[in-house]
């Protein structure tokens, strides 16, 4: 496996396949070319022959500078449970931390309980504190109307 910080170009190989990634999920809006052009230094794709297997959208908030963001991680479908996602979100948090970050957040819908159970695999802590989903903790309406949230945080 080999990762590589995120290049323009990725934008035309990832966004024709991310819906596809997604279980036919319509999520390729979430997945603007700014992100390819100007969060290159803390995003990341994973490429094994070539090919690309997995993908990371990261960056430092402005806002907090201690604190990075992971807003968008996928692998192909038929490269989960080998390690690719813990691989990307090890490269970012070497990255971020060697930038002076302390925190990396992250979200993930309270029906994804395939990313709940990663994340707090990998060490995340749920802090969302609204209410109640799917049995977590969400935030309401954390991305726009009706959109609940479950909320991550790790310390690094």
């Amino acid at each position: 496996m080999n990762i590589r910080s995120l290049e323009s170009i990725d934008y035309e190989i990832i966004a024709p396949v991310v819906d596809e990634w997604w279980g036919g999920r319509s999520v390729r809006q979430l997945l603007s070319r700014l992100f390819f052009e100007h969060f290159q230094s803390t995003s990341f794709t994973l490429m094994e022959e070539n090919k690309l297997r997995g993908f990371l959208i990261g960056f430092i908030s402005q806002s907090l500078p201690h604190v990075s963001y992971i807003h968008f991680v996928c692998v192909a479908p038929e490269h989960r449970g080998t390690g690719c996602g813990r691989e990307l979100y090890r490269q970012f948090f070497t990255t971020v931390v060697a930038l002076g970050c302390t925190e990396v957040r992250c979200i993930t819908s309270p029906v994804n309980v395939t990313s709940i159970a990663f994340h707090q695999r990998m060490g995340f802590q749920i802090i969302s504190k609204d209410g109640e989903q799917n049995g977590f903790s969400v935030t309401f309406n954390h991305a726009g109307e009706g959109q609940h949230r479950v909320v991550f945080r790790k310390f690094l």
